[in-house]
């Protein structure tokens, strides 16, 4: 469960691109939901689970993810945003576990 920070921080940034660039792409209500419902979960279980393969699982990815979401409320959204920074964490949550599972100690 010890994880060094450093290893962390590619996962990370792909979070942070993840939540900062891809709302850009947004056109419309339409295009919006199915990025915040589909696309961005979707990138961040994947980042996730690679970073529990590579590291292990940490309860430090799913944090930042909560962390890096929190400010893209008032940038790109509305307070009715504010559900999805917890559900981006439960998803890289699981997706570190699952990834975690899998996880090869050298």
């Amino acid at each position: 469960m010890k994880t060094n920070l450093k290893s962390l921080l590619p996962y990370v940034v792909i979070l942070g691109l993840d939540f900062y660039l891809l709302p850009l792409l947004a056109r419309d209500t339409g295009s919006a939901m199915l990025l915040m419902l589909c696309i961005m979960p979707l990138a961040a279980l994947i980042s996730a689970l690679v970073c529990g393969m590579r590291i292990g699982f940490s309860l430090i990815l799913p944090a930042a993810a909560l962390l890096l979401f929190i400010p893209t409320i008032f940038i790109y959204y509305n307070s009715s945003a504010w559900i999805y920074g917890p559900v981006y964490a439960v998803v890289v949550l699981i997706g570190t576990g699952i990834g975690g599972a899998f996880h090869r100690k050298s």
